[in-house]
């Protein structure tokens, strides 16, 4: 097996940087589509996602309202109070009370507001796993990583991050957040099987999230047995050095690749693809929901159609069943992270109520960021997480084949051999 190897970019070091130009239709803001995971990706005060919810009829939980609802008691952990994080957890806490909303019978929820500092998250938690059966936070990655090392868990608890180091979770934590991670590797498994003989061009962007997500989907690459290569974009301001670019398309004229995993947002993809002509047109294009570029049916991007991605079916699959039957805020009004905040909160809240209801029953949970189901372990289970696979055409998005099952197309009664006849 040849492993992935990393391409570097070849330009003079005196060489002026040129920025691609940005293409002729107008562009997304590439932070609707990057902050998948970790929540502290945010730069400054999010948009409030409040206003949509409430206009979709999602039940308030004020911070100073007290317990809503009867029964078990869940404690939700958010850091209503920060300027950083305050709109992403509104959008959270309005996707909670929409899955309470629905499905709320057994259980009672109280919002505990708090800050994004550590230590102030962790004397909320302690005080909120004092009076409450099972609580759900927190929010901010440094805080779930100080609750994950501390050996501070004493309640079920739903964590909403992923800590900033994978391993073994405390006993009786699960991690619901989202996971770009994650969401790579499952794009390599995708692409493995669509293209079981393929090369794969890894487009990697400057940003941390971007190393992450191009390093998971190399690991998971290499593991399947795949071969390919890293070819790195470095951008500024949002655009991407047309030096790189151009390096780019001569590479890929030189020696084409059978397909390209675009760890990228929309923004640096759409640049890619209108300077080389070849991505997403000749050659197959797959990433994560960072290259989402929204749903506009009949008003979309038209030079990414047949572009493969991953996503959370709230955003890819709206007819599902599962999804329709919560309220849907406004997408129009709030980026598309924010929408992955609201579904996450929903799922959240689906989560702990069969944990808290169903203590030590395996889950499986139709989502609306996935299909959820706890492995690993009996005694430290972990919660798994499948996407929707989604093809991107003509301002909307098409369910990816099923997965073809090998045993599907043989014969039930494979035809006898002839008969051998002469002497």
């Amino acid at each position: 097996m040849t492993p992935v190897v990393e391409e570097r970019s070849a330009r003079p070091l005196a060489a002026p940087v040129r920025a691609a130009p940005a293409p002729a239709t107008p562009q997304p803001d590439p932070s609707d589509a990057v902050q998948t995971a970790p929540i502290q990706l945010f730069d400054g005060p999010a948009a409030d996602a409040g206003a949509g919810a409430a206009r979709a009829g999602a039940a308030p939980l004020a911070a100073n309202a007290g317990p809503v609802g009867a029964g078990v008691r869940i404690a939700l952990l958010l850091p209503m109070n920060s300027a950083s994080l305050g709109g992403a957890a509104e959008a959270v806490r309005a996707g909670f009370m929409a899955g309470f909303q629905r499905d709320g019978s057994g259980v009672q929820v109280e919002l505990v507001p708090t800050g994004d500092a550590p230590d102030e998250t962790l004397a909320a938690y302690a005080r909120a796993a004092a009076s409450h059966d099972l609580v759900v936070g927190p929010l901010a990655r440094p805080a779930v990583s100080a609750l994950a090392s501390g050996g501070a868990v004493a309640k079920p608890t739903i964590a909403l991050n992923h800590p900033e180091q994978r391993g073994v979770l405390p006993r009786g934590m699960l991690v619901a957040g989202l996971s770009i991670e994650d969401e790579a590797a499952q794009v390599a498994e995708w692409a493995a099987r669509e293209r079981p003989q393929g090369r794969v061009l890894i487009l990697t962007g400057s940003a941390a999230w971007a190393l992450r997500a191009a390093g998971a989907f190399e690991a998971r690459w290499s593991a399947l047995g795949r071969t390919g290569q890293r070819f790195d974009l470095p951008s500024s301001g949002g655009r991407v050095e047309l030096s790189a670019i151009d390096t780019l398309k001569t590479r890929i004229g030189i020696d084409p690749p059978d397909l390209v995993f675009a760890a990228l947002d929309v923004a640096e993809l759409r640049q890619v693809v209108a300077q080389t002509g070849q991505v997403c047109a000749v050659i197959a294009c797959y990433g994560g929901s960072s290259v989402n570029p929204g749903r506009a049916p009949g008003a979309g991007v038209a030079e990414l159609n047949g572009l493969r991605l991953v996503d959370v079916p709230w955003l890819v699959r709206r007819d599902a069943s599962a999804v329709m039957v919560y309220p849907r805020p406004d997408d129009n009004a709030q980026p598309l992270y924010m929408s992955r905040l609201y579904a996450l909160g929903i799922d959240a809240f689906r989560v702990a109520r069969d944990v808290a209801l169903q203590p030590g029953t395996p889950l499986a949970i139709d989502g609306v960021t996935g299909q959820l189901s706890t492995g690993g372990d009996a005694a430290f289970p972990r919660l798994q997480r499948r996407e929707a696979e989604a093809i991107y055409q003509n301002g909307d998005f098409q369910p990816a084949p099923p997965p073809v099952d090998p045993a599907a197309t043989m014969p039930v009664n494979p035809p006898a051999a002839p008969a051998r006849t002469g002497g």
